[in-house]
């Protein structure tokens, strides 16, 4: 649900007490329009229409409530992630890209939360909740990772899919940071955000030794099972383009 609904939800349940949803949409405002790092605890209370010491009434400081929006953000990211994964249907392939593509159009819908989750510098590991919600939405990207080493070529080393995870995670946030923020820091390219991530991953696995000729089907996601009939086309994606 994009913050500009929950600030209008927000600000009519304000009325009737809510400060601290309140707060925390008149926090997504004000990073949507200047970053995380471009306002205050004080310009968070006036954005809300309420005294300079109100917010004191539930989070300590302007790092606690920009980690309870980061939370609320991987929460969401999580949920996202987890759709586009479907436990790794109807191939590891398809749903892999399914979680790429899913990764830059959170970041691209909800610029706010994807800055107060990445952009904050908040010590995460500090905060249990928030280390706990980031490492659901990363667990995501490990379970895919996981089901690709699992995809490795024979005779090859199976890449360990932790190391798998953090590269895709990286190379998602770097297009993302490229192409998917409607910020002043976008930048102009000739291709699309989707092109340039399969574009990384393509390289990235190649360099691990997987053939970029051709893209395992779901059927060759479980070696013991024969394929009947004529071998299908490999439709576009990571391991090559379709004929």
């Amino acid at each position: 649900m994009s913050w500009r609904k929950e600030q209008r939800r927000a600000e009519r349940g304000y009325h009737h007490g809510n400060l601290k949803e309140a707060l925390l949409q008149a926090a997504l405002g004000l990073i949507a329009e200047k970053g995380a790092a471009g306002f205050t605890f004080a310009d968070a209370a006036r954005m809300a229409g309420v005294s300079p010491a109100a917010p004191y009434r539930h989070f300590r400081d302007l790092d606690e409530l920009l980690s309870s929006i980061a939370q609320r953000g991987f929460e969401q990211f999580e949920t996202v992630l987890t759709a586009a994964w479907d436990d790794g249907r109807p191939d590891t392939v398809t749903a892999f890209e399914r979680v790429g593509k899913a990764y830059l159009a959170f970041a691209r819908n909800e610029p706010a939360f994807y800055s107060a989750m990445f952009e904050s510098g908040l010590p995460v590991d500090l905060n249990p909740a928030l280390l706990a919600a980031s490492e659901r939405a990363f667990g995501i990207i490990r379970a895919a990772a996981e089901r690709l080493a699992a995809l490795s070529p024979p005779g090859t080393p199976r890449p360990p899919a932790l190391m798998m995870a953090l590269h895709i995670w990286s190379m998602s946030h770097g297009v993302a940071s490229l192409f998917a923020r409607g910020d002043a820091a976008r930048r102009k390219l000739p291709m699309t955000a989707e092109d340039l991530l399969e574009a990384e991953v393509l390289i990235y696995l190649r360099g691990l030794g997987f053939s970029t000729d051709r893209r395992p089907s779901g059927q060759n996601d479980h070696p013991d099972q024969k394929p009947a009939g004529p071998p299908p086309v490999p439709p576009s994606g990571p391991w090559g383009s379709q004929k």
